[in-house]
């Protein structure tokens, strides 16, 4: 039967280069109109209020918006639930790993005056590591799972205040590990580890949905020029107002991490009861926030996820392009409805053209996590790699666990030295700082780090009285009194200071990269995959627990330095293009079409075009009226 091809009646009157519009159901493009904004709608955005020119672009000083102030009460609940999940985070491995101090309080705090750490359960490192590993590779995997269902059942809030109720339960338990009945006769052992997995269930509810409900109540989406009180016309960037925004998140986030430090050393010199009491008081206002910013937050219900479109889209470009061609240019386009009409192969398909830019664009965003691994191993040591090390170092009074939150301490003070110094003095410049450039400092800076471990370990080795076994059981005196290095443990503060420094310029970026590469309704899902790769990480420290431990860990420490600068150059120049981007966010909604199907019988085939809006086509000076088109029907 004859059907009315638009797409070619639309070339004939605009020129070969317009295409049918999948944006928007009955419209058409011109091909001059890619990499303009697109609107809420889905529809190209030709012309909105204060949009900034080309020249503006490249001369105007870009500026962060103004972020709403619900955006602060969101980061105190991170800033609450971080305190209350950091602070008894660090402490799975001396629990684990040592046995309750001798001449100790029977709490699980050491003797004062002696180089001992606090101790419960006296499992070893191997165990310790398995647990801790495990604990953490679950809160971060898991997010996966969750991040899909909030996109597809619940909702990101929803979700959220059920993982504060999970978390809540578990507090209450750890809190259980810390009897001295139950440590004396070893059945702490039950309780505890069932409080930390049911945490680790609790935080992968809870971390996927955070940040994207925090982005969610960002308003400008596109680039708008603005003039100052003082006279001068800036552009008000919406990637700088999203740096802005997820930096004071990320500052929230790693001053609730230093909520390590008390708890650290409330288990040296109090006992473990303290230590798991501290984090349940921390959590207590959560219920309070979340009951607060109820009915403040822009909130989007679950609209269903595209994970399955997503399959279907990678099958028609496997199919059509083959594996030879992943990564090249052109790859995706192939299962845009436009480029399979224009082939001569229309099929129906439940998504349009903007779509498949989205999801070549989470597929980069996915590309871009990859590299995330090797900078978490390289931040805080293989395993219980770091841990392992700091009980070979002389501590005259200060636990060993609380070294590791210089990592937290540096991010306290530069995050602010970044959204308010240096970023901005870039900006003022007109220096684009972009996302990939930073990412790649991060990478090469937590190298950097790796390489301070390495060389703490190589003294410690090397001076220590127990040579390359100073971190084992047996370096003990007769008395059982652990055995140091004439080394302080101040030194470990250098890696772990720069490690904390890397995560500012890469785990920053990689929130915005995830909100904004992702389909609508995928971005808890994509914010899940970024925390995905730091389960990686955790994975790989599972898998070689076996070898951290002596007489390896230098090597432990060594070997992912250099593997984190090569991974530094290699993502530079694989992902370098992205930094001349302009930051876009996806707000393609009406993809799913409705297409009308041939009324003559039940197994007719589907139209595979659609009908011109006429009032769409005259705004591109298109007439399609009847007449216009009369003799210019085709069939497909």
């Amino acid at each position: 039967m004859a059907m009315e091809n638009k797409t070619v009646d639309a070339q004939y009157i605009m020129g070969g280069d317009a295409v049918l519009a999948m944006d928007r159901k009955g419209s058409i493009v011109d091909a001059d109109l890619e990499g303009r904004p697109i609107a809420p709608d889905g529809s190209v955005m030709e012309d909105y209020e204060n949009k900034p020119t080309p020249e503006e672009r490249h001369t105007l000083r870009r500026v962060a918006g103004k972020i709403p102030t619900v955006a602060y009460v969101i980061c105190a609940v991170e800033f609450a639930e971080r305190s209350s999940y950091y602070g008894v985070q660090p402490l799975i491995s001396n629990y684990v790993n040592r046995p309750l101090p001798v001449g100790g309080n029977g709490y699980g705090a050491p003797p004062r005056g002696t180089q001992q750490t606090a101790g419960a359960l006296g499992l070893g490192t191997v165990k310790a590591t398995a647990v801790s590993q495990s604990f953490s590779m679950l809160a971060y995997a898991l997010p996966v799972l969750f991040g899909w269902v909030a996109d597809t059942k619940t909702g990101r809030f929803r979700l959220i205040c059920y993982g504060v109720v999970v978390f809540g339960v578990a507090h209450v338990l750890m809190c259980a590990g810390g009897a001295p009945s139950l440590l004396a006769n070893g059945s702490a052992v039950g309780p505890y580890l069932l409080s930390v997995y049911i945490l680790a269930l609790g935080a992968a509810m809870f971390k996927p949905n955070i940040s994207p409900i925090l982005l969610d109540q960002m308003k400008s989406t596109v680039p708008e020029t603005q003039t100052l009180k003082s006279g001068e016309k800036v552009i008000v960037d919406p990637e700088a107002t999203t740096e802005r925004v997820m930096l004071w998140f990320y500052l929230l986030i790693n001053i609730g991490g230093f909520m390590a430090v008390p708890t650290s050393y409330t288990e040296k010199y109090i006992g473990w009861w303290l230590s798991f009491l501290l984090p349940l008081l921390l959590y207590l206002p959560l219920p309070l926030l979340l009951w607060f910013l109820h009915k403040r937050l822009v909130l989007y219900p679950p609209g269903g996820s595209d994970l399955a479109n997503v399959f279907r889209v990678v099958g028609i470009c496997l199919k059509n392009g083959g594996y030879k061609r992943i990564g090249r240019k052109g790859f995706w386009d192939v299962a845009k409805p436009s480029v399979m009409a224009a082939n001569g192969n229309p099929r129906e398909v439940a998504w349009n053209d903007g779509f498949i830019e989205d999801v070549r664009r989470t597929f980069q965003a996915t590309g871009i996590f990859c590299f995330f691994p090797i900078q978490y191993i390289n931040d805080n040591g293989l395993g219980i790699s770091a841990s392992a090390l700091s009980t070979m170092l002389t501590t005259n009074g200060v636990p060993n666990d609380v070294i590791g939150n210089f990592n937290s301490l540096s991010i306290i003070l530069f995050a602010p030295l970044l959204n308010y110094g240096l970023y901005p003095a870039l900006r003022r410049f007109n220096i684009h700082f972009g996302p990939i450039a930073r990412i790649t400092f991060g990478l090469t800076l937590s190298a950097v780090g790796g390489v301070g471990y390495t060389v703490i370990n190589y003294y410690a080795y090397k001076i220590g009285p127990c040579g390359k076994y100073g971190s084992s059981e047996t370096c003990v005196d007769a008395q059982g009194v652990s055995l140091v290095a004439p080394i302080t443990i101040w030194w470990m503060a250098v890696p772990y200071a720069l490690g904390g420094i890397s995560e500012l310029f890469v785990n920053v970026p990689a929130y915005g990269i995830a909100y904004s590469r992702a389909p609508k309704n995928m971005r808890s899902l994509v914010s899940a995959l970024n925390l995905f790769n730091t389960a990686i990480a955790y994975a790989i420290g599972l898998a070689c627990a076996a070898v951290v431990r002596d007489p390896f860990l230098t090597w432990v420490f060594g070997a992912p330095s250099i593997i984190g600068f090569v991974l530094a150059a290699v993502f530079w120049f694989t992902f370098r293009h992205i930094d001349r981007e302009e930051y876009t966010l996806s707000t393609n909604d009406d993809y799913h079409l409705k297409q009308d199907r041939d009324a003559t019988g039940p197994n007719a085939a589907p139209l595979k075009t659609q009908r011109l809006d006429e009032k769409d086509a005259a705004q591109n000076g298109v007439d399609v009226s009847d007449k216009a088109l009369e003799g210019k029907e085709r069939s497909i």
